[in-house]
């Protein structure tokens, strides 16, 4: 084990002492909703959506039985809304069908559910659960894992498996949260400010 890459973290850890999911909950199934409807749109967008829809509808048979048309207007803001709304109402069938009407807890359960793939219910499991099962590969934290040199895959799932070999479980709970932050605040993926990067010294590209 690399502990450049312990420090790495320790670092991020100091620099992004607030760092945490973006997504406004209130639930586990909320969350499976906002997690959907981010899906190529900003946790901001979402969070400023969410709370009219969860004011009335915060139940999987609530949007059962929500018109299709109806949730698709709802969820307009946030992209995608026609498969989205597709999603949410054969995801939350499905909880209803399958899980007793319960968000299940378990990975393998939660990438049954239709909208829901590895990076999502890795979200789920992390933040409703507080179980952190893996790393959440995001934009952000392909990216920086790339930059950084952590990776050099271009897949989620085989940069996932390279974190997980490098970091030990105590700080998967931390990874994407700090990645998420630094990508958002520093390691953009354009114009990085690579004069203001705290882990600037560990990059591999420093001519970003």
């Amino acid at each position: 084990m690399n502990q450049s890459n312990i420090e790495i973290i320790e670092i991020l850890r100091k620099s992004y002492p607030d760092a945490k999911c973006s997504l406004n909950f209130k639930t586990p199934f909320e969350l499976v909703i906002a997690v959907m409807l981010s899906a190529q749109c900003t946790d901001e967008r979402v969070n400023k959506t969410t709370p009219s829809i969860f004011r009335y509808y915060s139940t999987p048979q609530d949007f059962v039985m929500i018109p299709l048309k109806k949730l698709e207007d709802l969820i307009h803001p946030c992209g995608f809304y026609k498969t989205k709304a597709k999603n949410i109402k054969a995801c939350s069938q499905k909880i209803i069908d399958d899980y007793r009407g319960i968000v299940p807890k378990t990975m393998d359960e939660l990438m049954t559910l239709p909208g829901i793939g590895r990076k999502s219910a890795n979200v789920i499991m992390l933040e409703a659960f507080g179980v952190p099962s893996g790393i959440a590969i995001d934009t952000h934290a392909k990216r920086i894992s790339n930059r950084i040199g952590l990776s050099n895959e271009t897949e989620p799932l085989k940069i996932e498996q390279d974190l997980l070999q490098i970091f030990p479980k105590k700080y998967l709970k931390d990874i994407n949260h700090l990645f998420m932050w630094h990508g958002r605040n520093c390691c953009t993926a354009r114009n990085p400010k690579c004069n203001q990067c705290p882990i600037f010294s560990f990059c591999n590209n420093k001519n970003v």
